[in-house]
């Protein structure tokens, strides 16, 4: 999408697809939890009318790309705009012009008849083995969802967070079902660092990476570890992180990505680490565990028909 495209986007659709939905309307105002901050009363108005957003706290509002530079802490238009193009994937809208049939949305999750059941389909499979991820890592942690919409039935792979709602992931669509929060997963033993993820896929990722080191090992929760399922979060994330000694900080390798870290850097006390130089060069974690598995691929080939390397 363009800018142009991009500003068209109603503000109210693009924070259902970030998990956030209003708690009140006042005529074409929706008001909302600040997505900056932690808050009891909203001080967050959106006017559907203008399409156009305002922040009491901040003092400061306007349009999608102005909201997108606040939630992700770039001023780069062609990055944000990539980033709601990522971030506004096609969740069921919220756009209709009663409060009612938002509310009524909240209460479903935008979804009816959902159903949870182990993760086995076939096409999910085939995904995960596209995206390079270890199918025992994957069902260790991940759902797989059956649900209704608009008199349509779809499934995806979901991957539950800590309030009850799942990411939700298939070939061709990328949501959630509200609630929208972070993933927190605790090792058997208490640990003192805690590994933090921006995606799903880059936390599955990781799992496989270590499952690739050791395949006899077989305990896939040896490590606390932490997903923001996105950088939006990260306010809801700075407590829980703050009592860990470390944090080691495997996010994209973009502007979102470093300035969600500079952001840890300076409001924990803790050890901040950068752990992206790993996989400098590649735009995430799971871009370099593709790239990795292609290139043992290759060399196994070679290997098989007798081709040094």
């Amino acid at each position: 999408m363009n800018i142009q495209e991009i500003k068209t986007i109603k503000l109210q659709d693009f924070l259902a697809s970030l998990g956030y939905t209003p708690t009140k309307q006042q005529g074409n105002k929706l008001w909302y939890l600040s997505p900056f901050r932690q808050e009891s009363h909203a001080s967050f108005k959106v006017n559907t009318e203008r399409n156009q957003w305002y922040d009491f706290g901040i003092g400061k509002g306007g349009n999608i790309i102005d909201l997108a530079e606040q939630l992700y802490k770039s001023s780069d238009v062609s990055s944000l705009i990539r980033k709601i193009t990522s971030d506004t994937p096609h969740c069921m809208p919220i756009s209709s012009a009663s409060f009612a049939d938002i509310k009524a949305g909240q209460r479903t999750n935008y979804f009816e008849n959902l159903q949870v059941h182990p993760l086995a389909h076939p096409a999910l499979i085939r995904y995960l083995n596209d995206r390079c991820i270890d199918i025992e890592v994957v069902t260790s942690v991940c759902k797989e969802l059956h649900y209704d919409s608009n008199g349509k039935h779809y499934f995806g792979i979901g991957f539950p967070n800590i309030a009850g709602g799942y990411e939700l992931r298939n070939p061709f669509f990328k949501g959630c079902i509200a609630p929208k929060d972070i993933s927190h997963f605790y090792a058997d033993e208490p640990k003192k660092a805690c590994f933090l993820f921006e995606g799903f896929m880059d936390f599955l990722s990781f799992m496989t990476l270590k499952r690739k080191e050791n395949p006899q090992d077989t305990e896939l929760r040896q490590q606390d570890c932490m997903v923001l399922n996105s950088v939006t979060n990260i306010h809801k994330a700075i407590e829980r992180l703050s009592r860990y000694d470390s944090v080691q900080c495997f996010l994209d390798n973009d502007d979102a990505g470093r300035n969600t870290y500079l952001q840890l850097s300076m409001e924990l006390r803790n050890s901040v680490a950068d752990a992206s130089i790993l996989y400098n060069g590649f735009k995430d974690l799971n871009e370099y565990l593709c790239a990795e598995f292609r290139h043992s691929e290759i060399a196994e080939i070679k290997k098989s028909k007798g081709i040094k390397l």
